[in-house]
């Protein structure tokens, strides 16, 4: 049962060179070259989507930004936007405009002043037809919330 395996061995002296590639041989370069479909085309030409007024970068959106920069805390000389007290800004279609905010510290001298006059500023906006503001204390303000330029203007960068 025991069979024997015989290996075959043969010896080789020299191997032929592969053949070398040639010009001649390559496909014309109008076929290889061809330009292919261009799959970003399509995405290319399509124009930028148009921002909604009451969305960031709208021009509702940048005008209620502008009336809260117009709004110092009385204690620091730096806005409530760049102050970081403003946590939130949506504006509805119908010019619906809802602010969430928070003061430096729920014993500000303007505690319950400063809502009322962020919602008189917000809502003497054109295109503003409602404006309601929020008053949160969660998250708690801190100096990290605050803008480069806040920083900059009270000398903490």
């Amino acid at each position: 049962m025991n069979e024997e395996r015989k290996i075959m061995v043969e010896e080789v002296d020299a191997v032929p060179p592969p053949p070398r590639a040639r010009v001649e041989d390559a496909e014309p370069a109008r076929e290889t070259f061809e330009r292919k479909r261009d799959y970003l085309d399509g995405f290319l030409k399509q124009k930028p989507a148009e921002t909604g007024a009451g969305e960031p970068g709208g021009d509702l959106y940048e005008a209620v930004i502008a009336a809260l920069k117009e709004i110092y805390d009385p204690e620091i000389p730096v806005n409530i936007y760049d102050l970081g007290l403003i946590y939130g800004l949506e504006i509805s279609e119908g010019g619906h405009a809802v602010v969430t905010m928070t003061l430096t510290t729920p014993h500000c001298p303007v505690a319950e002043s400063m809502p009322g006059e962020v919602e008189l500023r917000v809502g003497s906006v054109p295109g503003i037809g409602n404006a309601e503001v929020n008053l949160v204390w969660d998250p708690p303000w801190d100096p990290m919330k605050m803008s480069d330029e806040a920083r900059l203007e009270l000398g903490m960068l």
